[in-house]
């Protein structure tokens, strides 16, 4: 069994706890308001536009027994780049108001979700943040075309406002073999620390759902 399919069997229990958020299962059921996909692509706003900043600083942060993951960095950083004017774009189609999501500040879930990555870059392990990169990739892959139907069917909103999420969910298809290849190569301490961030991420990560608006007004938190 190689590393990858080990932390997938390892972040299992942490996994079915982001997926039994309730919101997920209602967008999966096309059962979400527009005020709460437009909630959601305020929060993937607040996250996302910091995955370039967060990816340049792991460059710069990896030790030498990680100076060979420099040249993937490299190119996820091509790749993510201006991700974030996706998701403004996807507001304004949506009917929402995109400048005012630019200037907000992000609820809590998505900022303290950011700073943790930062931290594991910043004080602790660079290696760790591919346990994010598993989690918002292998979710984006597993959720992310299957919701964009569904809450499209159910609001009846433009393909002009489905970008981010279609887009991800393909593109993230191709990146989730390459992170396997990546985290496979690790060394067992490395590995280690992958699979507890891992387990972080998806607790943190369905935090931001469970704050988001489930009908209009109402909120999932308690």
């Amino acid at each position: 069994m190689s590393f990858y399919e080990t932390l997938h069997a390892a972040t299992a229990e942490a996994r079915a706890g982001l997926l039994s958020v309730p919101l997920i299962a209602d967008s999966l059921q096309g059962r979400v308001s527009r005020a709460s996909y437009l909630a959601f692509l305020a929060q993937a706003y607040h996250h996302v536009r910091h995955t370039t900043p967060l990816l340049m600083s792991l460059g710069g942060r990896l030790p030498e027994r990680l100076g060979w993951l420099r040249r993937a960095v490299a190119e996820y950083i091509g790749e993510e780049i201006g991700h974030e004017e996706w998701i403004l774009s996807d507001i304004a189609a949506a009917g929402g108001d995109a400048e005012a999501v630019r200037h907000s500040r992000p609820d809590l879930p998505a900022e303290v979700m950011v700073a943790y990555a930062y931290d594991l870059i910043e004080r602790r392990n660079p290696a760790a943040f591919f346990g994010m990169v598993y989690v918002l990739e292998g979710t984006s892959v597993a959720l992310a075309v299957r919701a964009a139907d569904a809450i499209q069917k159910a609001l009846a909103l433009p393909d002009a406002a489905f970008t981010y999420l279609r887009s991800h969910g393909e593109l993230d298809i191709e990146h989730t073999r390459h992170l396997a290849d990546l985290v496979n190569a690790m060394t067992p301490e490395d590995q280690a620390d992958v699979t507890h961030a891992a387990r972080v991420f998806f607790k943190l990560y369905g935090d931001v759902f469970r704050g988001l608006p489930r009908d209009e007004g109402h909120s999932t938190c308690n």
